[in-house]
């Protein structure tokens, strides 16, 4: 081994290893960011609100009739983009029978859950699951900037179409 191959090998070493502690931190804190704190998951913890819709814009971007397939009879799988005007609130609303993925594109924007003590804040770049028979929510922007949001989810009754997420 020569000298330069020694010196070579221990900075590699320590390069690879600090690169690995970096990523696994960068990792753990993107994984739990925009979720409830542990200890604030409480079912029936955020009661319902009885804040009405207001500065939402949310157009349908594509929509598929699953009707076809086996057991998805009046399913749609559509997706969405709606914006939130700094101060607005998406009202009240369940998941209990309609599953969503929600990406906060842009913004920022706070969600009311029942099943947390606590506001949940998400930002650009995080992705919200929304399914379960006891979660429902609300959000509002708290920001002073418009939240873009895309919803991809999995709709059943044709009568709620409209509905804010």
């Amino acid at each position: 081994m020569t000298a330069t191959t020694a010196i070579i090998r221990p900075n590699l070493k320590v390069l690879l290893s600090t690169t690995a502690v970096v990523a696994g931190l960068l990792f753990s804190v993107a994984a739990h960011a925009g979720e409830c704190p542990i200890g604030k998951v409480k079912t029936g913890a955020t009661p319902p609100s009885t804040a009405a819709a207001a500065g939402v814009v949310d157009d349908v971007i594509a929509a598929i009739d699953l009707s076809s397939k086996p057991g998805l009879a009046g399913n749609k799988l559509r997706m969405r983009r709606l914006v939130v005007a700094p101060g607005g609130i998406v009202p009240w609303h369940s998941h209990a029978e309609r599953a969503a993925n929600i990406y906060i594109l842009d913004g920022a924007i706070t969600e009311y859950r029942s099943t947390c003590e606590v506001p949940i804040d998400h930002k650009a770049g995080e992705v919200v699951s929304e399914f379960g028979a006891d979660l429902a929510h609300w959000w509002r922007n708290n920001s002073d900037k418009p939240a873009v949001l895309i919803s991809a989810d999995l709709f059943h009754d044709a009568s709620k179409e409209d509905h804010p997420m």
